[in-house]
């Protein structure tokens, strides 16, 4: 099975999401679509309580679209992490119904620990804020590109 990656609707709110098997980064932009703001750090329960998480931020936040990152290799393979984050993006598409488009989030991380040494965040506090700080550069670099995301899509078979 493949999923197609999909420009968001013209309007409304979009969701960064930084992927993670533990840990799920959120980051969510205004209406205007004009700035990305952290929003949280989902811990991740099961299947069923992550997806009911995430059916309840769309319809809190009034969401129109997902920008899921892919933790790409280095050279530009795809990853086996990678995979994992298409798979979930398909289950999101199932459950909320809402339209996804992924972004290659190569080196998101450690430019979100840059910005917390620059802003003096203690190393024992920014794990607490890493990966909503690297969802707000997935999502922001969206926007910046005009809500295109990568060219490429995977099988997730």
């Amino acid at each position: 099975m493949t999923i197609q990656p999909c420009a968001p609707p013209r309007e409304g709110k979009i969701a960064g999401i930084d992927f993670g098997t533990v840990r799920i980064g959120i980051a969510i932009c205004d209406p205007e679509r004009r700035i990305a703001f952290p929003y949280e750090i989902y811990r991740r329960k099961n299947e069923k309580l992550d997806f009911e998480y995430f059916k309840e931020l769309v319809k809190n936040e009034r969401l129109v679209h997902f920008v899921v990152g892919l933790p790409l290799h280095c050279n530009g393979d795809v990853s086996d992490k990678a995979r994992e984050a298409v798979a979930f993006a398909q289950k999101l598409v199932e459950v909320t119904g809402l339209t996804v488009d992924f972004l290659d989030e190569r080196f998101t991380s450690a430019e979100a620990n840059r910005y917390l040494i620059e802003a003096n965040v203690k190393a024992k506090h920014r794990k607490e804020y890493l990966d909503k700080i690297a969802a707000q550069i997935i999502l922001a670099t969206y926007l910046e590109r005009g809500c295109v995301g990568t060219s490429e899509f995977l099988a997730l078979d």
